[in-house]
């Protein structure tokens, strides 16, 4: 009976997948129920955030260049937030309001096209095409789904040549090229002072090529008819060394902080910096690679959010924790040999099943 139950589930899932339309064309085909395949299990969903003084750290990045004093300050705060919380604001950031206004216009202009207009960009070729959409990059029986559609694009062949950018569609073209060259340029500014929050070089994490590689991926989290049964994304923690992520009014986004989920409320024109695990690993546990989540949306308006996650471009060069952070006092907590393509290889194969790849990498002490 199981094994039929698994098949029936399967098979939905597949029919579901067949369709190219995502959750938007659940709500668009006026459901109000979700299917099972969305559904996630009651101790995933818990609310726990008590303590109103609780907050993410948001960081000013004025005058970083203006004064050495006012750059040690900011510095100082980057440790400390990426020590704490491995999740910071940023703003004064130097990407201009309009660029963030138009690029979260243009995905939720590309979700809310007919299906048929979507339909021939549904893919998870990751490999071999530039750009991407799709309902879960990794939707399967085993691991209840995200209630959001989604929107990738590989950066590395745009960065090489702008002419690249004809792989986009129309409807969003423009405002991802216009948002990805200030994206590359305060990956930078916060690559140097990453660098020095940890006390190296600020041209530590470039000379190891740590953020140059990335991907922009564009979120749509449809209206929930049951938003108290799922999530729009599960509990995870990134496998990038960096991500910037830029988030609409709606709010929803959750990081778990001394195991209390804590809001992470939308600032006007900020951005939301989160280290990743590669970044845990190089920095041997200083900075922390936090789990978060996104509640699924129950109010009028879909939410829709811009992440830019950066990543080392060779997947066979091996990583490790650095050795001017290690001594007799502070030894290796990881292996000195993970390739960014091992530790993505463990990361999509486990899935977001809501717990962390790290302690697969961690030497036995």
């Amino acid at each position: 009976m199981e094994a039929v139950d698994h098949f029936e589930a399967e098979k939905k899932v597949q029919e579901f997948d067949e369709t190219k339309a995502g959750a938007k064309g659940l709500v668009d085909s006026g459901v109000t129920k979700i299917p099972r395949l969305f559904v996630h299990p009651p101790d995933l969903l818990q609310q726990n955030n008590n303590d109103r003084h609780l907050g993410v750290p948001m960081i000013d990045l004025k005058g970083i260049d203006q004064s050495t004093a006012r750059r040690k300050e900011v510095i100082s705060e980057i440790s400390k937030a990426a020590e704490a919380w491995g999740f910071f604001q940023i703003v004064n950031h130097g990407v201009p309001y309009d660029v963030i206004e138009e690029v979260l216009k243009s995905v939720r202009r590309f979700h809310e096209q007919p299906r048929e207009a979507k339909a021939e960009w549904y893919s998870r070729d990751f490999k071999n095409k530039a750009f991407n959409y799709f309902c879960n990059a990794d939707l399967k029986v085993s691991t209840p789904a995200g209630w959001r559609d989604t929107i990738s694009w590989q950066l590395p062949q745009f960065l090489a040549d702008e002419s690249n950018s004809q792989a986009l569609p129309d409807v969003c073209r423009r405002e991802f090229v216009e948002y990805s060259r200030h994206m590359t340029l305060l990956k930078e500014n916060l690559s140097i002072l990453l660098s020095e929050a940890l006390g190296l070089s600020k041209d530590y994490f470039s000379s190891l090529g740590c953020f140059k590689s990335a991907t922009l991926i564009g979120h749509y989290y449809p209206v929930c008819p049951e938003p108290h049964l799922t999530l729009g994304t599960s509990k995870h923690s990134d496998l990038s060394f960096l991500t910037l992520l830029l988030q609409d009014d709606v709010g929803g986004l959750q990081v778990l902080h001394q195991n209390v989920w804590v809001d992470v409320p939308p600032l006007q024109g900020a951005l939301v910096a989160n280290l990743g695990d590669l970044m845990q690993i190089t920095s041997n546990d200083k900075f922390k690679s936090v789990e978060h989540r996104v509640l699924a949306t129950g109010t009028a308006v879909p939410r829709t959010s811009v992440a830019c996650f950066f990543n080392a471009d060779d997947k066979l060069k091996p990583y490790g924790p650095m050795k001017e952070l290690l001594s007799e006092t502070n030894p290796a907590i990881y292996r000195d040999n993970i390739s960014f393509g091992e530790y993505l290889k463990y990361y999509r194969l486990k899935g977001q099943d809501g717990n962390s790849s790290l302690p697969h990498f961690r030497l036995v002490h």
